[in-house]
Order: C-alpha cells, then sequence, then structure tokens
C-alpha cells in the first residue's frame, strides 16, 4: 500500500518519542505532587506574610510565576497523555494484524495509562491554578483597598 522511505523514517521517529513522553509525564507527575505540597504553606503563611508587608509588586510577581507553572501543568501534561495515547497503538495495530496479541495488550496498556496519568496530572495543575487564581486576586485586591 504505502511504503516509501520517508514514512518508515516518520515510523522510527515517531517510535523513539514514546519514551521522552513517559518520562516527561512522569516529571509533571512529581512537579504536580510538589505543588500539591507546596499549597498550604503557600495558602497560610505565603500570601499572608506579602499582605502585612504591603507588598504587592513582589506580591504579583511571585502569583504570576506560580499560576503559570500551574497552568503549564494542566495544559502540557494532557498533551503528553494524549501522545503516550497515539504513539503505541500504530504498533499495536501492526501486532494484531499479525495475529500478536502480546504486543497489542502491552501497547492497549501503555496507551491507557498515560492517557490515565496525563488527565489526572491536568486535573490536579487546573485545580492548584483556579486556587491560587483566587487566593492572590483575594490578596491583591485586600492590598490595594488598602491603600
Amino acid at each position: 500500500m504505502m511504503s516509501s522511505y520517508s514514512i518508515g523514517l516518520m515510523h522510527q521517529l515517531v517510535a523513539l518519542l514514546l519514551e521522552p513522553v513517559i518520562w516527561g509525564l512522569l516529571a509533571l507527575t512529581a512537579l504536580a505532587v510538589v505543588e500539591l505540597g507546596m499549597l498550604p504553606a503557600e495558602r497560610y503563611k505565603g500570601i499572608p506574610r506579602f499582605i502585612k508587608q504591603k507588598n504587592a509588586e513582589s506580591l504579583e510577581v511571585i502569583a504570576i510565576k506560580r499560576i503559570e507553572r500551574s497552568d503549564f501543568i494542566a495544559r502540557i501534561a494532557p498533551m503528553l497523555g494524549l501522545m503516550g495515547t497515539l504513539i503505541p497503538l500504530g504498533p499495536g495495530l501492526s501486532a494484531l494484524g499479525n495475529g500478536e496479541l502480546d504486543i497489542l495488550t502491552t501497547a492497549m496498556s501503555v496507551a491507557f495509562d498515560t492517557t490515565v496519568l496525563g488527565l489526572l496530572v491536568g486535573v490536579v495543575g487546573f485545580v492548584i491554578g483556579r486556587l491560587r487564581r483566587r487566593w492572590y486576586d483575594q490578596a491583591l485586591t485586600h492590598l490595594e483597598a488598602r491603600s
């Protein structure tokens, strides 16, 4: 049907992407866990300290950085999850055509695992980002009302 050097090269390059995609997804998972751990201290110690110091500029700089980090997790993790889903499906479907069910089973497991993990990490990043937006908006509003 379709066979050419460029298609073969593309298949090889895409196959090489699976490992970095999985490592990236695991790194984002670790980052999401760290961000979750930082939330209570940020909410109950960090933000009130900026309010006491009446330092709106520093608070705004910190808020932008932390919210961007949450948004990064929320957006990138599902993308990596989708990549981790699609990459093994090609070889899995090819194995199905050859009657190699073990390869198909492994490919489907990897596909579903990366999808679920990507979505979970994305949800965590989204929730963290929404909480941070609310907390920092309230703190900045409070500081502006005092001025």
